[in-house]
């Protein structure tokens, strides 16, 4: 690189936590998951860190195990267009990203709703492309029932397309102004749809016209082989889980690689890892307040909790500081695991192979119960003074492991704050981080195309 070269440029988001075991929700310095205050908290730090978008995950129905509500988690959360349309009215050029998932919604509702938020936020509107995979969350809905994997991403596929042939029904020239009324006209087949495949049989009239972005910024959060395809061919950014420096510079390469198959270039798909982090005036202070951390994720009760969903038994009398069960975990066919709802908080597909890794690690660290569960499902990516984190941060970036990340806190609305007052203006003074915004729109500060002149119709 010369010195006259410009550095990759790091994306920054944050991730409001809700279901997932990040949160430490039992910290005084905790507060609310559904007040709209700490929502606009945490959005308008977000902004003044100058991140790319907040998102949004979805909870559609309370967690539960052994028939009994799951309470070591935060409770759900609020709708999620609700809570994106409050924050568009309170913020100015953060993107607003939500999970909606393909399995129990209908394309048209959520092409509409989808085009109305990026009209209300002026072209900041974004969608996580999910699939749900169990009964367990179809009981709250009219269709129910459970979709295997390839059933899922072939609905999820044509899901997608639909809602885009949708968004593209209306051009960019299709309302035009009336100069002797002073009204806004359609032209006569503005918004006409008619899609016909084995999930959905529509037509009619979309009653949204085209927004600000054309259509939203697409995410995808699949991690399998349909997956990956799925995100290499049709979405703009990938919702990732691998943080760490070499699996995320393996998952970027194979991902990245699988665009050309598709007719895409590399640049038109952004790899965002979700990503926690623990700071400290040091990096020794930073290591201890981590370990605090993690115990306050990882109860006694949270560990027996974790241990029952890979042994798949009854676990209340085991003593969470003494070592793993010495039996092997009771083996269930995965299907009819996912499809009665009974994996409604872990997956495990091979549950022995996973229980002699658990306890070759236990047994070589001489660890607990508890301790080891604490290691096996830590989550904090980085853990240093506000130099080591944005240093790190810049590292995974230049060197393809990833285009950024989406920060999760682990307190909640404040566990943002600290990292915009430090790491970002190091970021920026490195040169790798923007100090203003790039333009109006979220496809703007990602550096993604407009589609706002893209022919009715036209698939990705």
């Amino acid at each position: 690189m010369t010195t006259t070269e410009r550095r990759k440029q790091v994306h920054l988001a944050a991730h409001f936590p809700g279901v997932n075991n990040t949160t430490v929700w039992s910290d005084p310095a905790g507060g609310s998951h559904i007040e709209f205050e700490s929502f606009r908290h945490f959005a308008r730090t977000a902004e003044r860190g100058r991140f790319d978008f907040l998102f949004l995950a979805e909870g559609l129905r309370l967690r539960e195990q052994g028939g009994e509500i799951y309470d070591l988690d935060v409770v759900g959360r609020p709708d999620t267009f609700s809570v994106l349309a409050a924050l568009a009215g309170v913020t100015e050029h953060l993107g607003l990203t939500g999970t909606i998932g393909s399995t129990f919604n209908e394309p048209y509702e959520v092409a509409r709703q989808f085009a109305t938020l990026d009209h209300l936020s002026g072209g900041r509107a974004g969608w996580n492309v999910v699939t749900s995979w169990d009964a367990f969350t179809g009981q709250n809905f009219r269709r129910g029932g459970y979709l295997r994997q390839d059933e899922r991403y072939e609905r999820a596929r044509t899901f997608l397309q639909t809602a885009t042939e949708l968004w593209d029904s209306w051009r960019a020239g299709d309302v035009l102004a009336d100069q002797a009324s002073g009204e806004f006209l359609a032209r006569p087949d503005a918004g006409s749809f008619e899609h016909r495949d084995s999930q959905f049989d529509v037509r009619g009239r979309f009653n949204v016209p085209r927004s600000p972005q054309g259509r939203p910024v697409i995410f995808q959060a699949g991690d399998s082989d349909e997956g990956r395809d799925f995100a290499a061919a049709r979405a703009d950014a990938i919702f990732s889980r691998h943080a760490q420096y070499d699996e995320g510079r393996a998952f970027y390469a194979d991902v990245k690689g699988r665009l050309a198959g598709f007719g895409r270039a590399r640049d038109e798909l952004l790899i965002l890892p979700a990503a926690t982090f623990v700071l400290g005036d040091t990096d020794e202070e930073a290591a201890v307040r981590a370990q605090e951390v993690r115990l306050q994720q990882v109860s006694p009760a949270t560990a027996i909790k974790f241990l029952e969903q890979l042994w798949n038994t009854d676990l209340s009398g085991h003593d969470p500081d003494g070592p793993l069960p010495g039996f092997d975990p009771v083996e269930s066919d995965v299907d009819d695991l996912y499809s009665q709802g009974r994996a409604s908080v872990r997956m495990h597909r091979d549950r022995v192979h996973t229980a002699q890794e658990w306890r070759a690690r236990a047994e070589a660290g001489g660890l607990s119960t508890r301790e080891l569960i604490v290691e096996v499902t830590g989550r904090q990516t980085f853990i240093g003074s506000a130099r080591t984190i944005a240093e790190t941060i810049t590292r995974h970036v230049q060197d393809d492991a990833s285009d950024g990340f989406i920060l999760v806190p682990h307190i909640t609305p404040g566990g943002l704050d600290r990292f915009v007052d430090q790491v970002v203006p190091i970021l920026q003074e490195m040169g790798v981080y923007r100090t203003e915004y790039d333009g109006t729109t979220l496809r703007d500060n990602l550096g993604l195309r407009h589609l706002d002149h893209e022919p009715a119709g036209a698939a990705r």
